[in-house]
């Protein structure tokens, strides 16, 4: 070989023994000297159309607080972290605020809203406020938002709830539990600490959350224009909603300009409508928009229903509720599913998989997962997008 000719072959090999070894030792120019970002720059790889549900495409990394971060990244949403409890509940809030606050919010600092229907009382403020830096705001429900309206037929009602104690249905016979029920599918997003925000993620006392999470929901909802999240999905107690479908058909019927193209009621129903196969999201688990709570579409839905006594009269969950009105008044690739979000609540729980469990350093054993499981109704939500 010719010598300057051997001298050119020298440099060239040397210049990509360089990038390769830079590529493995940084993540950043791996990443961005990689094949599929280069593809991504001269748009060779965009696709049009998904026929996979969205939570199965990656999540870009641009997301993510990278390892050797110790502060959030540059920009937050306009959300707070919400949670409903009682001063008896505290223990319970105590370790749900503590696994927030290790799993995400250290990192992210959102504010918190803990609202009760009584004043909270001081070892309660004490406690959860020493658990973070974040803001906290203690909120008082207004008794119009929290009590059985003046309305209802409380003999009919009395008798509806001791039949369902005859009938072993669980909360039956709880006229809080239907005062917690109609507060969140009509008010809590009404309250006045919550005016300020768009976005929130609902937590429950006695939850728990397995994995890290180092990027921010808040902002994959924002920036992908979703509007509803949740993490696990079932079918709702038949013997708690007999007229609920008949009432929100009623209100299609009445409203047809209200519902959303593209929506999703194949998840709620298997004939186009007519019935309801009672699968919903498990609202003790949310993150979404407020706007879709405070829109014309919800808000018409909600006092129509409200109107109709279900919540006392039965026992109208707020879980169906909301899910009918985000499958409803939303499209459907505005509903997500956070995969990568490990959660528990009894007796159910969303275990991530394969490399989500290992990214987000789980600790839930991944063969105890519900998302599959019969009384899911997660393969609804997947036939939405095939």
């Amino acid at each position: 070989m010719m010598t300057p000719m051997r001298y050119v072959v020298a440099a060239l090999a040397l210049i990509f023994s360089i990038h390769l070894l830079v590529s493995f030792t940084n993540d950043s120019y791996g990443r961005a000297t990689s094949m599929e970002s280069l593809k991504k720059k001269v748009g060779l790889d965009v696709k049009e159309h998904s026929t996979v549900p969205p939570y199965k495409q990656p999540l870009p990394e641009e997301y993510y607080i990278s390892s050797n971060h110790s502060s959030p990244v540059g920009r937050k949403a306009n959300a707070a972290i919400v949670m409903l409890a009682r001063n008896s509940d505290l223990n319970g809030v105590v370790s749900s605020l503590k696994q927030m606050e290790d799993r995400f919010n250290k990192k992210f600092q959102y504010p918190y809203i803990f609202l009760n229907e009584k004043p909270f009382e001081d070892v309660f403020k004490k406690r959860v406020t020493e658990l973070t830096d974040a803001e906290v705001k203690f909120g008082l429900i207004p008794k119009e938002h929290w009590e059985q309206p003046p309305e209802i037929d409380e003999e009919r009602a009395t008798a509806s709830r001791n039949k369902m104690v005859q009938d072993n249905v669980i909360y039956g016979g709880s006229v809080p539990y239907r005062n917690m029920c109609r507060f969140n599918s009509g008010f809590f997003y009404r309250h006045e600490l919550l005016k300020p925000y768009q976005y929130y993620w609902r937590v429950e006392p006695d939850v728990k959350f397995f994995c890290d999470l180092d990027y921010d929901p808040f902002l994959v909802m924002q920036d992908q224009n979703k509007m509803y999240g949740f993490t696990v999905s079932l079918y709702e107690y038949e013997a708690t909603i007999p007229t609920l479908w008949n009432a929100v058909k009623e209100f299609i019927h009445a409203n047809p300009s209200l519902v959303s193209p593209d929506n999703a009621m194949a998840f709620l129903s298997d004939d186009g409508g007519e019935t309801y196969n009672r699968c919903h999201f498990w609202s003790n688990f949310e993150i979404g928009n407020l706007d879709l709570w405070r829109g014309e579409a919800y808000s018409k839905f909600f006092d129509f229903l409200d109107e109709k006594g279900g919540f006392y009269y039965e026992r109208w969950g707020d879980a169906p509720v909301h899910s009918i009105g985000a499958a409803l008044f939303a499209k459907k690739d505005q509903i997500h599913f956070f995969n990568d979000i490990g959660y528990r609540h009894e007796p159910f729980q969303h275990c991530p998989q394969g490399e989500a469990h290992k990214r987000g350093k789980c600790w839930c054993d991944e063969t105890q997962n519900f998302d599959y499981e019969w009384y899911s109704c997660l393969n609804r939500y997947d036939k939405l997008f095939s």
